[in-house]
């Protein structure tokens, strides 16, 4: 049975496997990314090239979601998939069902601040980065070779739309926003364990915590990047050179980047949203 790591792109889903691949594949809590590998990327060509070819084809992909599922499970193990799809139906088709999920946690970071980091990781100037979260889109994965395993359609959405097809139709879902980890991260790993408790059983201690805190730091990450050590990076739509993956985190400020006008707008078309998750 799956439980989805979810997020809309951007919002900390890497982030969030490091620190759940440290708390259930290790005994210390001691993080380094051969651990990302623990938990895939859904969807994938790997789980689909059975059932079809057409990778590129959202229709032919979303009527083998749940057969892929059906086949990921058949080990009838509880196992973590990472996903930016949105929690939807095409042509009668549904992402994920009952008999395939057991759970989710969704990571949710202030649109806001998705912004400059859209724009750095896609290579998107502001204007188009506005529009990656405003207007329904289909994307493909990897930037870095046309064939690489990951290169299938994936539906994104809108930000609004993501947000509340995960969080509105999962009744086992577990919510974390981006910012409560920045700023109370010891509380909001205790959140994770409770709610991971009643499907998988895992040792947890102080210091196994502490750990986990301190390997996962953006700091500590971002050196490891810079060191050759994740692969997972994106790539300049202009040139083809590395972007760094681990940009600005908690350094990413809206208030900084945001012209008013913006600002505005973004708060205008989200208001609902915003307002339920206490961003104004």
């Amino acid at each position: 049975m799956i439980i989805w790591l979810a997020s809309y792109p951007k919002s900390g889903n890497t982030w969030l496997r490091s620190i759940i691949s440290s708390l259930i594949y290790t005994d210390s809590g001691i993080f380094n990314f051969q651990l990302l590998n623990k938990i895939q990327q859904y969807p994938s060509r790997k789980f689909f090239k059975d059932f079809t070819q057409n990778f590129q084809d959202i229709n032919d992909v979303s009527k083998n979601w749940v057969t892929s599922q059906n086949q990921i499970n058949l080990d009838n193990k509880v196992k973590f998939l990472k996903t930016h799809n949105l929690n939807c139906k095409i042509q009668n088709n549904t992402f994920t069902d009952k008999s395939n999920s057991i759970a989710t946690i969704y990571i949710v970071r202030d649109p806001r601040n998705l912004i400059s980091s859209i724009s750095n990781h896609f290579s998107l100037n502001i204007e188009d980065a506005k529009k990656f979260l405003m207007e329904p889109k289909i994307m493909f994965g990897s930037k870095e070779k046309k064939e690489s395993e990951n290169e299938i359609a994936t539906l994104i959405g809108t930000w609004k739309e993501h947000y509340n097809f995960w969080t509105k139709k999962n009744s086992n879902c577990l919510l974390i926003k981006y910012e409560d980890l920045l700023n109370n991260i010891d509380n909001e790993i205790d959140k994770i364990v409770f709610f991971l408790r009643k499907y998988l059983k895992f040792e947890y201690s102080d210091i196994k915590k502490q750990n986990i805190i301190n390997s996962t730091k953006f700091e500590n990450l971002k050196k490891m990047e810079k060191d050759g050590l994740f692969k997972e990076h994106a790539f300049n739509n202009i040139n083809k050179k590395k972007v760094m993956f681990f940009h600005k985190g908690p350094q990413n400020l809206w208030k900084n980047s945001l012209n008013k006008e913006l600002q505005n707008e973004i708060e205008k078309i989200f208001k609902d949203e915003m307002k339920e998750l206490k961003y104004i």
